[in-house]
């Protein structure tokens, strides 16, 4: 057994939406474990999206973060849905020699309304990040997988509403639902090069992504400027568990173990880092 600390040695692993939040806490857990880091993030504002999206600031700190763990770090400022990040990551393999791992991290959440209500515009951009996005993620690293020869592991960052329908955020819960049909689709193809690829399905995580006004109003409707602080009571019940949400660190855990060899003939699975939701008995 590698000893912790070394598990990811001599690996490359390439996070999307790194720049903060869990991607940020994927790729410097993967770091501490001996990995170099392809960082992806798209560091502009979306127009579908009410909260801030993360800067070119954040996204170097962390590959100064990185960095300072004595690991490399190249960045790549590309969004997803843009077919050049398919070049920049071909480009940042050859940088770094080989490629490993993955983890699409990169998702938003957008309008929170009643299926009826959401227009095309909103439908699509939720879709095509959160779903096309993770596939041309993985489209863009197989190949460079692949070549390597050495197997390796995906893991794409679903959610508990890719597992159970959640009202008001239909396409989001569709996009994440749809990405357990990828992997599973991803999981039979890549196989026979020992490639290994899996969901995770967190409950609430608390980011930028639930600690917004938008997120909030989904746990309190019935304010008009709710905070995610007002909706604790309400967070703290959807759970199993007595917590209203997990840490970062705690989603970067499983992804780590995914990544590692210590998960070697897990794939094609959908795990939950839940604190029991799913399981949780109505009432």
């Amino acid at each position: 057994m590698t000893h912790i600390g070394q598990r990811l040695n001599s690996k490359v692993a390439f996070v999307t939406g790194a720049a903060r939040g869990q991607g940020r806490s994927h790729a410097l857990t993967l770091a501490d474990e001996g990995a170099d880091l392809i960082l992806l993030d798209s560091v502009r504002p979306i127009d579908q999206v009410s909260y801030a999206m993360p800067e070119h600031a954040d996204l170097k700190e962390t590959a100064r973060l990185v960095e300072e763990r004595g690991r490399k770090a190249v960045v790549i400022e590309a969004d997803v849905r843009d077919e050049s990040m398919i070049d920049a990551v071909a480009d940042a393999a050859t940088q770094l020699g080989r490629l490993d791992i993955v983890v699409a991290n990169a998702g938003v959440l957008g309008a929170a309304k009643p299926s009826w209500e959401l227009t095309r515009v909103e439908w699509d951009t939720l879709i095509d990040i959160n779903l096309t996005g993770v596939w041309q993620t993985m489209k863009a690293a197989l190949p460079h997988i692949i070549a390597g020869g050495h197997g390796g592991s995906i893991i794409a960052i679903s959610s508990i509403a890719g597992i159970r329908g959640v009202p008001h955020v239909a396409h989001y819960s569709a996009a994440k639902h749809a990405l357990v049909g990828l992997v599973g689709s991803v999981a039979n193809e890549v196989a026979p090069h020992n490639i290994r690829v899996n969901t995770v399905h967190p409950t609430n995580v608390r980011t930028d992504m639930i600690d917004n006004p938008t997120a909030a109003k989904i746990f309190r409707p019935d304010l008009e400027d709710p905070t995610l602080d007002d909706g604790i009571d309400v967070l703290g019940r959807i759970n199993l568990l007595p917590v209203p949400w997990v840490d970062s660190s705690d989603i970067s855990e499983a992804v780590l173990w995914l990544a590692s060899d210590e998960s070697r003939y897990v794939t094609g699975t959908a795990l939950p880092v839940d604190a029991g939701m799913l399981a949780k008995y109505p009432g």
